[in-house]
């Protein structure tokens, strides 16, 4: 059972902030993703909180496209790519990542502790970019059902972190998945389409998704999907 009960999304404030406090157990972090809700600490010395946005930046796939620089990056091949092979390397470098915007970062040691217990439950994963054996890119998130909510992009090497959401999608779509959760509107899920919408429409797609057969994620090396000009 979840060890937090969480209020009605409708309590959430103007900024989506619902809740404060609780833990990052693999049940209470379900249960808030069952719900549209997730963490996202204002920093390390200030309790734990919960938002649900007003509106959600969602990439519904009928309106994917794939950027012009990343099509031409993707046709290189020159990197490889893998699932959660090394979770715990990809979401330290989502919080150590030089090339966010932010002063500090929402992911904490809590955090991080947090969702490497949910990794491995098998709740959460990793899509890894290498250059030769090197870890040059990657992101994370959380997936039940046929949901999967990306939290956070890493890259040492340009188009690295696009080139691993490019996989994410082409991987999702292939299980029967119509949107992925972007969360927050970015200007790199813009331009794959990504768009908010109120938080009314997010839940019903939700509702549905979570009910649905789990997404399975392959072993060993994958490749990119063949793109078109």
């Amino acid at each position: 059972m979840s060890r937090i009960k969480f209020p009605s999304v409708d309590q959430a404030d103007e900024h989506g902030l619902l809740a404060v406090g609780g833990d990052l157990e693999p049940d209470t972090l379900l249960e808030a993703y069952r719900n549209g809700i997730f963490p996202w600490p204002l920093g390390k010395d200030y309790p734990l909180t919960w938002f649900s946005p007003p509106n959600r930046a969602v990439l519904l796939f009928e309106n994917f496209r794939t950027p012009r620089t990343v099509r031409k990056e993707a046709r290189r091949k020159i990197f490889t790519f893998c699932f959660n092979t090394c979770f715990e390397e990809v979401i330290t470098a989502c919080a150590r990542s030089r090339n966010r915007t932010e002063k500090t970062t929402w992911i904490t040691d809590e955090i991080m502790e947090g969702y490497l217990r949910l990794h491995r439950s098998g709740a959460a994963h990793s899509v890894e970019c290498f250059l030769g054996k090197k870890l040059v890119g990657g992101l994370y998130g959380v997936s039940i059902g046929k949901m999967f909510a990306g939290e956070s992009m890493f890259y040492r090497k340009d188009n690295a972190s696009k080139l691993s959401f490019l996989l994410l999608v082409s991987h999702l779509r292939s299980q029967g998945c119509s949107w992925l959760d972007c969360q927050q509107s970015t200007p790199l899920v813009r331009s794959f389409g990504a768009a908010e919408i109120p938080r009314k429409e997010f839940l019903k797609l939700l509702r549905r998704a979570v009910r649905e057969e789990e997404i399975s994620f392959p072993k060993g090396p994958v490749n990119l999907p063949e793109l078109q000009e």
